[in-house]
């Protein structure tokens, strides 16, 4: 089996994070979406990672590509409202909490 499957190069790339090497793990996986663009799980740690690293234009469009790859998933509304307050996104916050009220049932908060 390769040690280059989406799945191994994203356990690779958490052994980085788990090292205390932020940068190499966001590099990491970069390179997974070379191999795999639509891969949800390394665009969602990209959406913290990068949030994390002051990136938050990058964290944004990551948190984004989940929304358009699960549409239908509340956390990925949720993640992406969590990295627009880290942002300080307030407006664009609550329009993301809100679809993920919407997809999971609950009415709106007033």
């Amino acid at each position: 089996m390769s040690d280059n499957t989406p799945s191994k190069m994203y356990d690779a790339a958490m052994k980085l994070k788990s090292e205390g090497n932020l940068e190499g793990c966001v590099d990491a996986l970069k390179q997974i979406l070379e191999v795999e663009p639509n891969h949800v799980q390394t665009h969602m740690a990209l959406g913290v990672h990068q949030q994390k690293l002051g990136r938050l234009e990058e964290a944004i469009h990551h948190a984004k590509m989940v929304t358009e790859l699960e549409p239908n998933d509340a956390f990925s509304f949720t993640q992406l409202s969590v990295i627009y307050q880290r942002c300080g996104k307030i407006f664009e916050a609550e329009d993301a909490m809100a679809k993920a009220r919407e997809i999971q049932g609950t009415p709106k908060q007033h």
